[in-house]
């Protein structure tokens, strides 16, 4: 099943501002598609989860919205 639900816009700036809880909530909206894209040879490779993780968490740091 797709989560469809959108993360706020106040929540994205909270996470962009570096927010704990903010970022925490982002990671969570994620993390379907994070294990889906960990998934190799038919189970969850950690090492490739955590670092999409940290890749996420860095995109949301360096976000601007200046553009």
């Amino acid at each position: 099943m797709r989560n469809r639900k959108l993360v706020s816009f106040e929540v994205i700036e909270k996470a962009v501002a570096g927010e704990p809880d903010a970022i925490d909530t982002v990671l969570r909206h994620y993390t379907g598609h994070i294990k889906y894209l960990s998934n190799y040879q038919g189970g969850i490779n950690d090492d490739i989860q955590d670092r999409l993780k940290a890749q996420l968490m860095k995109a949301i740091l360096q976000f601007q919205f200046d553009r």
